[in-house]
């Protein structure tokens, strides 16, 4: 049996060859072991050979404030106020 190379909706194929080469290469399991695994375990097991990426530092309040002002969520052509804030006193 030979697995289609995309589905119906053109998504491309599960990259088969690829997964079986960092399970049995990479992880050094048995095929048994390989098979065994859900889709979600092994891209587990990826994420977790990786190096971790350092997160971004949250930007200080002076620069968020210099952000907010220079990309306001209102302009003159908003009729309505942007989720979560109140429609200001006219």
């Amino acid at each position: 049996m030979r697995a289609a190379a995309s589905t119906d909706t053109g998504a491309a194929a599960f990259p088969w060859d690829a997964a079986m080469a960092f399970g049995f290469g990479v992880l050094r399991l048995s095929p048994a072991g390989f098979w065994h695994l859900t889709p979600r375990e092994l891209a587990a097991a990826v994420r977790g050979r990786q190096p971790a990426r350092p997160r971004a530092a949250a930007p200080a309040r002076a620069d968020l404030d210099r952000l907010m002002d220079r990309f306001p969520d209102r302009t003159a052509r908003t009729q309505f106020p942007v989720a979560g804030t109140t429609a200001p006193a006219q």
